[in-house]
């Protein structure tokens, strides 16, 4: 698999200059993190291949993603969000985590039988996330139903993720694929590995006893609406056809600050995907046989995935119903006038002269 060092990540592949850029609009970050403080947390209810279940969702602050830290992602500005200096102490990472407890606590009627622990990197990179904290979060939720950790394929390692599974925890790993597509994912997304080291990752977590989460990523930069519309219903199909990978989740891509992205949007170089778009792609691939869902972050907003405005909140609810019941029929219950201009951008639109309506 894809040995994790920005040489390796770098070489005959072109993505230099993307590098570059993306250390240079990182560098302008300004705000500072406490280490003994989240990211984020919160409470929700997701589909799982047990039924739906109510959530936990947990971003540690880390170092950040060693890949970021080398230029990283076009359009991921987690890294700007992570604490200074590369790794942070088992006791506070343990801190971060009293105060997600204290939150659920404080907030559900009872512990939530599904926890996500993301850290906007790799949880299973032991530069992150030291082997201590690890058995420690495993120990932590030993007593939930499941548990999903987000790592990047190279980090899939069957010997930490029976951590979690010897325990009797039913274990996924989300990992962030972006797109089946080898060329898109290295200079849209700007991302080293290739669609056969998630198929590798798949089948050392099957190894395991876990399952994979994956996560795909809904208009990178450079792609027009018809063509990013046509990779996702291609990825899903494809990580459904994997044999371990049992739900594919769909993140429309939204504009976050400190990003490629960013800047290609402030220049009118960019934006973000429709939600008809999104809808389509759930619609399109129903029948595959995977859990299929979505979540735009930041709908109905100029930096997130929207329509006209009129029928954001619609749209974005049928979605969600979607992603709970699996019912396609959910979206001939939502229309709007709008549909009409998305359908021409999906016509005349091109990569090389976009976006074509803001």
């Amino acid at each position: 698999m894809s040995s994790p060092s920005p040489e390796v990540y770098e070489r005959g592949r072109g993505m230099d200059a993307h590098n570059q850029v993306m250390r240079d609009v990182r560098s302008r970050r300004e705000r500072t993190y406490d280490p003994h403080e989240p990211t984020r947390v919160w409470l929700d209810e997701d589909n799982t291949p047990d039924g739906v279940k109510q959530s936990l969702t947990i971003i540690l602050n880390t170092g950040g993603c060693r890949w970021a830290r080398a230029g990283g992602c076009t359009m991921c500005g987690y890294v700007a969000e992570s604490v200074e200096g590369g790794s942070v102490p088992h006791e506070a990472l343990m801190d971060q985590l009293q105060v997600c407890l204290d939150h659920e606590e404080e907030n559900a009627d009872d512990p939530a039988e599904l926890i996500k622990i993301y850290t906007s990197g790799s949880f299973l990179d032991e530069r992150e996330v030291g082997a201590e904290t690890r058995k420690a979060v495993a120990e932590t939720f030993a007593d939930r139903d499941r548990i999903v950790v987000e790592s990047l394929p190279d980090f899939v390692d069957r010997e930490k993720l029976a951590d979690f599974t010897e325990r009797g925890l039913s274990t996924d790993v989300a990992v962030g694929l972006e797109t089946a597509t080898d060329r898109v994912r290295q200079d849209c997304v700007n991302k080293y590995f290739e669609f056969a080291d998630f198929e590798a990752a798949c089948a050392e977590a099957a190894a395991a006893g876990a399952g994979v989460k994956a996560y795909l990523l809904m208009k990178p930069p450079f792609l027009s609406e018809r063509e990013a519309v046509e990779d996702m219903v291609s990825s899903v199909r494809r990580c459904a056809g994997v044999e371990g990978c049992h739900t594919v989740s769909m993140n429309p891509c939204n504009v976050q600050r400190y990003t490629m992205v960013d800047d290609l949007f402030f220049r009118g170089g960019y934006r973000p995907p429709w939600l008809w778009s999104v809808a389509d792609v759930l619609e399109r691939t129903a029948d595959v046989d995977a859990i299929v869902v979505s979540d735009p972050v930041g709908h109905g907003s100029d930096r997130g995935p929207h329509n006209c405005g009129d029928c954001d909140d619609r749209v974005q609810r049928a979605i969600k119903d979607f992603d709970l019941r699996q019912d396609p029929s959910v979206f001939e219950q939502v229309s709007c006038d709008c549909e009409h201009t998305w359908n021409l951008v999906l016509e005349e639109e091109t990569g090389y002269a976009m976006p074509l309506v803001p």
